[in-house]
């Protein structure tokens, strides 16, 4: 493309001006002036790549300001125990455990889901929304068909997005399959 053509187009007239108005600067000043953009620009992208993580910037620092209030918390499903230990059950023998929270929120809590990491494992909640300050249960059930040792996770998930982890764990002993066999010596101390 010859430069002197661009005239004629009327999209490029702001560049042809550029281009009459640079040929009045000397070598020596274009140098200049290409350094300065060169080290406006590095500065630029040098300063994009700053973690920005630590500063407080739009709704992060709203959240924290509204944690820092009296009362308020990071966590608004705060509960009690998060782990609970069957330790020996019997095989056969559903056994159940109920997880207390507390909603340490400033707003009403709803518990979206709970769910559990296999069929075994049977949660139960309230789909009421928890006011803040007020206390709520979450009853896990656990069908012990299987013997040997066992650690289930229960996922909650509450007001949308947030969750926790509750976890339940034992150990089902196997049961016998027979009954135990009649011991003589008893009838015979009986019959004395």
């Amino acid at each position: 493309m010859i430069v002197k053509n661009l005239v004629t187009w009327p999209q490029f007239r702001p560049i042809n001006f550029v281009f009459v108005s640079l040929k009045s600067y000397t070598k020596q000043k274009m140098k200049k002036l290409f350094t300065l953009i060169g080290a406006l620009s590095f500065t630029y992208f040098a300063n994009a790549q700053t973690d920005h993580s630590t500063h407080n910037h739009g709704a992060n620092s709203v959240k924290q300001e509204v944690n820092n209030l009296p009362g308020a918390s990071a966590e608004a499903l705060s509960l009690k125990k998060i782990e609970h230990d069957f330790a020996k059950i019997p095989q056969g023998k559903p056994v159940t455990y109920v997880f207390d929270f507390t909603n340490t929120g400033l707003t009403p809590l709803v518990l979206d889901n709970v769910q559990a990491s296999c069929g075994c494992t049977t949660p139960e909640w309230s789909k009421e929304a928890v006011a803040p300050g007020a206390s709520s249960k979450i009853t896990v059930g656990y069908n012990a068909a299987a013997a040997g040792p066992f650690t289930k996770q229960i996922t909650i998930t509450y007001n949308g997005t947030q969750t926790k982890q509750v976890t339940i764990k034992g150990e089902v002993w196997k049961t016998p399959t027979t009954s135990a066999p009649e011991n003589s010596g008893l009838n015979s101390l009986k019959n004395q």
